[in-house]
């Protein structure tokens, strides 16, 4: 199998037990849908759309939504979720890396802290934009590295091997300086606004216990380490706990993220 088709498949499998924190999402995703300025009547396309959480307050927007994710039982949950919201959105399984739509069909393209985690974000970002019509808007929510989610990626790089192909961290797209020279001349009117999100928990041990079952990467480093290295595990727990400590506060874990919108040209 080609190399990066196997990372992908790591990545499938990972975040297959997501739907979880689906509640932690939906108010962050309702917000990019807004800061997208998603109106009705347009044909909107949801990057690594998770369990709907964002397709589904565009499509109640009046908008015609399609939706794609790579991993098949986030979009059965997807799925449910949108027939129980009565919203008729159009799921696709599929890699951001390669949409299966034409050129220049959507008004708007976004993604709620999907497309990050393609290992080649050029490859990506072009297939976003291929998609998006001349004067139409591209949003996505990422994680700044130097904040909480950003810190737990770099935290489970230290205690996994390399991934098989030079894949980009993913917290690489919540620098500003990162994402303007990735965007280059493609967009114009770029526009930055910070969010947070607030996890309910009880502390930060109930946290990471919950993230061993629900973040893909975590998930990952979690079973390789209970394997190969138990007392290396009990580090990174603790290290994991350490980290998140800080941003946990009455019963919740506070998670900064930003936002960004540009015009395709």
């Amino acid at each position: 199998m080609d190399p990066f088709e196997t990372f992908k498949d790591a990545q499938r499998q990972g975040w297959a037990h997501f739907a979880p924190l689906e509640m932690a999402t939906m108010g962050p995703a309702a917000r990019l849908v807004k800061f997208a300025g998603v109106a009705r009547r347009q044909s909107v396309l949801d990057v690594g759309c998770g369990t709907g959480v964002a397709s589904i307050p565009a499509a109640r927007l009046g908008a015609k939504v399609t939706a794609l994710d790579l991993t098949p039982e986030l979009l059965e949950r997807a799925r449910s979720n949108g027939a129980l919201a009565s919203m008729d959105i159009e799921w696709h399984e599929g890699d951001v890396e390669k949409l299966p739509f034409a050129g220049a069909a959507f008004d708007v393209v976004f993604s709620q802290f999907g497309h990050i985690f393609a290992p080649r974000p050029a490859l990506a970002l072009s297939e976003m934009l291929r998609v998006l019509k001349p004067g139409g808007t591209i949003a996505f929510s990422t994680w700044p590295p130097d904040l909480f989610t950003g810190q737990m990626f770099g935290l489970v790089a230290r205690y996994v091997p390399p991934p098989p192909v030079a894949a980009a961290p993913p917290s690489q797209w919540g620098d500003k300086s990162t994402i303007l020279e990735r965007l280059g001349t493609a967009v114009r009117d770029i526009r930055f606004e910070s969010g947070i999100m607030f996890t309910p928990t009880l502390s930060p041990q109930h946290f990471r216990t919950f993230g061993e079952k629900t973040i893909g990467p975590v998930i990952k480093v979690c079973e390789m380490l209970e394997k190969s290295n138990p007392a290396r595990l009990v580090e990174f727990r603790r290290e994991f706990e350490a980290a998140v400590t800080p941003y946990f506060d009455d019963n919740a874990v506070r998670q900064e993220y930003l936002m960004t919108r540009a015009i395709k040209n």
